[in-house]
């Protein structure tokens, strides 16, 4: 049986300046993001509710990304009032003419290189960032996977020392996604030198007799949005919090695991390298940050909700 083409319509994205088709948008095989991996990216989940969208801890996701900016030496093309009306614009291009619904979760991807120029390794002068958007669905972990929980493998971690940045060159990252695949396993868990770092796209939490541990915020990381988010949830949810150096033999003998990113939320590890984590099940630390998460979102959104309420010309969409 002949497969059906796929005739979805193709998202609507900004590309220096222009909002055009995602086939239309071309970039200069010059451009320092192609050439080097000369750029930084952000991501930053897209929460429908009743009243819009609000793209959850976006004041966090900005100032990572003005971090990242600065420490490579590239100016920020936006202000964060200018990045959110930008957001925006897309969003409602999407909705308008690529099949984005409105009661659907997205994730804005923000890229910005140093832009185009002769190829050569040092910083050229007098050139124009490249900046790119692309507005997407967000399609979250279901109950069902929550529930079971995620096998994953470990491996020692390779990467640059500037894991703190959120660079475009992630080719270490995409090595260790690809174990991951090769070895039927949802993540690689990495080491450096015996002690956790984090895995090949999340950040890794540790559970030992109710203690929730973190690997130090630090350049072998990058520290993700959820890293501060989870120790206040932490906070909230009466867990004791504490970041630490871990090394394999703990992460091995510990009662839970989680992942977190944007995209993931929090997700329980059950299996590492083919043995068990702690019962092989999810446990009562992750049950309870998964519910405290879900109450963050919700409050989220009714604050921006009221923000609209109060000043109408306050767009409630991110």
């Amino acid at each position: 049986m002949t497969a059906l083409p796929d005739v979805s319509p193709e998202p609507i994205v900004y590309l220096n300046g222009e909002v055009v088709p995602l086939s239309e948008a071309r970039v200069p095989v010059l451009d320092r993001g192609f050439i080097f991996g000369d750029g930084i990216y952000e991501v930053a989940p897209l929460y429908a509710h009743a009243g819009g969208r609000t793209a959850f801890r976006f004041e966090q996701h900005l100032a990572r990304l003005a971090r990242s900016l600065a420490k490579v030496g590239i100016a920020n093309p936006f202000d964060n009032a200018g990045w959110r009306a930008l957001i925006e614009r897309v969003v409602a291009a999407n909705e308008a003419e690529a099949g984005l619904a409105a009661g659907q979760d997205a994730i804005a991807y923000i890229q910005v290189t140093r832009g185009v120029a002769k190829r050569g390794h040092a910083f050229p002068a007098g050139i124009q960032p490249t900046v790119f958007l692309m507005v997407t669905p967000l399609n979250l972990p279901d109950a069902a996977l929550r529930a079971e929980g995620v096998r994953c493998v470990s491996a020692e971690d390779r990467r640059w020392l500037n894991c703190d940045i959120k660079s475009v060159s992630l080719l270490g990252n995409v090595l260790m996604a690809q174990y991951a695949a090769e070895n039927d396993a949802f993540e690689t868990i990495q080491f450096r030198d015996g002690m956790l770092t984090e895995g090949s796209s999340s950040n890794v939490w540790v559970v030992k007799d109710g203690v929730l541990s973190a690997p130090p915020r630090s350049q072998k990381i990058l520290e993700g949005i959820r890293y501060g988010l989870i120790e206040e949830l932490s906070a909230e949810c009466g867990i004791r919090f504490e970041v630490r150096e871990m090394n394999e033999a703990e992460v091995r003998a510990a009662d839970e695991i989680i992942l977190s990113s944007a995209t993931k939320e929090v997700l329980p590890v059950t299996q590492l390298d083919s043995q068990p984590v702690g019962e092989g099940k999810p446990g009562a630390v992750f049950a309870a940050l998964y519910d405290a998460y879900q109450r963050a979102k919700a409050n989220e959104a009714q604050e921006a909700q009221q923000g609209a309420k109060n000043d109408p010309r306050e767009r409630i969409t991110v």
